[in-house]
């Protein structure tokens, strides 16, 4: 279940007609398709309001196909969205608040529509260890919705949903990091992780990035850069995840490090000796 997929917009929008068309324009057989339109309209706007969302679709649909130039295109094509959407069929959502948008940019309905988009594209399918396109598409959408709508007193939702797809970004980015180190690539999962760390300063995953940086360059035998990046897991506060178990980790890394570091001393002790002694041994034998 993806995340937030029981966001519901279930109040009713008021719709007005849009294009009241007087009966003097039409001949017998318009006004007659008129009077079947505005019929059909007012029975599925009736569903719509009573919570009929599944039943209301195939009215609708019947609406678009065969009352053009009616004046009634534009709110079953919105109605039609919004039933989708109070469905969470967030695809389909998706797809008819597109068309709404294109077909009737001058619609009075059209900002809540370019927002409704965007939601939908935030609920569609994703999973962290696929491909991140709807997470991109959703993004876009948004950014489009500020662009169009800069004083919208829905921007601060907005910023809220752009900060969540973020996040999305940047965990998907940390779950590649942490490959790499379970692959015994430390070198890489630095690399990896520094760029992290500049792309995303603000993710959750921020002292956890810290934290394996600096168990990478333990096992890299560069002591100095773990301790400066294990000091900064300490000092930066982690995000969901529990401080007391926190500290515990950051504790065990330290005392990980200096045994890693005594053993690199004796190592290279024991390198030197091997080298003195070679040397001892080519001198005895001139």
């Amino acid at each position: 279940m993806h995340f937030f997929k029981t966001l519901k917009f279930l109040a009713v929008v008021p719709f007005m007609l849009l294009a009241a068309c007087s009966s003097s324009h039409y001949g017998d057989g318009d006004a007659s398709r008129l009077a079947m339109c505005k019929e059909r309209y007012e029975k599925a706007e009736a569903k719509f309001k009573d919570g009929k969302f599944g039943r209301v679709k195939e009215p609708l649909e019947e609406i678009l196909t065969i009352c053009a130039g009616t004046g009634y295109m534009e709110q079953a094509q919105f109605l039609l969205a919004e039933s989708h959407f109070n469905l969470e069929e967030w695809i389909e959502a998706r797809g008819e608040y597109a068309s709404f948008v294109l077909n009737f940019p001058g619609s009075p309905y059209i900002e809540t529509a370019e927002f409704r988009k965007a939601i939908c594209s935030f609920n569609m399918e994703y999973h962290v260890a696929r491909d991140e396109t709807n997470t991109n598409v959703a993004m876009k959408d948004f950014e489009r919705y500020i662009s169009n709508y800069p004083e919208s007193p829905l921007i601060d939702s907005v910023n809220y949903y752009r900060g969540l797809l973020t996040e999305r970004l940047a965990e998907r980015e940390y779950q590649t990091a942490l490959l790499y180190y379970k692959m015994d690539h430390p070198q890489a999962t630095v690399i990896y992780l520094k760029e992290f760390l500049e792309v995303f300063p603000f993710s959750k995953r921020r002292s956890e990035a810290y934290f394996l940086i600096a168990l990478s360059y333990t096992e890299l035998d560069q002591f100095g850069q773990a301790r400066e990046f294990l000091e900064q897991a300490r000092n930066l506060p982690p995000r969901d995840v529990d401080p007391e178990d926190f500290a515990k980790k950051i504790d065990k890394a330290e005392a990980k490090i200096d045994k890693a570091e005594k053993k690199y001393e004796k190592r290279v002790l024991k390198e030197q000796k091997k080298i003195h002694q070679q040397k001892t041994e080519a001198k005895e034998m001139m």
